[in-house]
């Protein structure tokens, strides 16, 4: 039977596929560097792509998240392998979070908050739609920082101009 629950799983797995990719060009030695002093340095951005499908059981498991209640702070990333490594440890956790969830969660509400300021406020279904979203978006963002370092970018949906 398909329903929206599997289609979240499919789209998991191939975002995740393609992140791998990504995260596997991400250079040890320049896990600092930043292209602007506005933005996320590369490791920052790196392991917000790796960590974003823990979302999923924050959003199928609790009706909010509260930064300032203190319910998140970014994992340490020293090198390659812990990226990579945190990349499967998230994608594992979200996986199984869809495993467990159904489709009659979906309509429910969830909020993303810090104290009274509220950022996000939608339904659950919504929700995992914007995390699979923010996947790709902060994907592209981490190819921009490769490229600028003059690193070759794999391939999204598609050969990239590097992989012709």
């Amino acid at each position: 039977m398909n329903t929206l629950i599997n289609y979240f799983q499919h789209q998991l797995q191939e975002e995740a596929e393609t992140a791998r990719k990504m995260l596997e060009r991400v250079p040890a030695d320049k896990l600092d560097w930043q292209p602007h002093p506005k933005s996320m340095s590369l490791v920052r951005l790196a392991t917000h792509v790796a960590e974003i499908p823990n979302w999923i059981p924050l959003v199928t498991e609790k009706d909010e998240l509260d930064f300032a209640k203190g319910d998140y702070s970014p994992h340490p990333i020293n090198n390659s392998k812990d990226l990579l490594d945190y990349l499967e440890k998230n994608v594992k956790e979200g996986t199984e979070a869809l495993d467990r969830a159904t489709d009659d969660i979906l309509d429910k509400p969830w909020t993303m908050r810090s104290g009274e300021e509220i950022y996000v406020s939608s339904t659950k279904g919504e929700v995992l739609r914007m995390s699979l979203s923010q996947i790709i978006h902060h994907r592209a963002q981490l190819g921009v920082y490769l490229r600028l370092l003059d690193i070759p970018i794999p391939g999204s949906y598609g050969p990239s101009a590097d992989e012709n």
